[in-house]
């Protein structure tokens, strides 16, 4: 059985796009920042919307999968779709808990008095 499937890890594109494990973005210190306009600086959004493009991505292959072997494509078999199915429900969690840890930070950073 060869297993074809792009792995995916949202921890590791969470890390690329310099963010902690909690979603925060990671403090720079001059050694690590990189210069204003530099070919390494991401913004906080961009990689929201990489780390999200790649959930969506991850759920469409996973839905491909799916109907390939609910046609029964000998190709695919039972156990690539279902490591395929944990690996979407995993990505999409991650996200899931990012996402609330951006509206938790927001809500205190409002709540904060001047």
């Amino acid at each position: 059985m060869d297993m074809k499937l792009k792995p995916f890890d949202f921890a590791d594109a969470v890390a690329r796009a310099g963010l902690a494990r909690d979603g925060m973005p990671v403090a720079r210190t001059a050694k690590t920042a990189a210069p204003s306009g530099g070919a390494d600086a991401v913004s906080f959004s961009d990689a929201m919307k990489n780390a999200l493009k790649a959930v969506s991505s991850q759920q469409f292959e996973t839905e491909r999968l799916q109907k390939e072997f609910q046609l029964g494509n000998p190709a695919v078999s039972l156990e690539e779709t279902m490591i395929a199915m944990q690996k979407s429900q995993i990505g999409f969690q991650a996200a899931i808990s990012v996402r609330n840890r951006f509206v938790q930070a927001y809500t205190e950073v409002m709540n904060m008095q001047v």
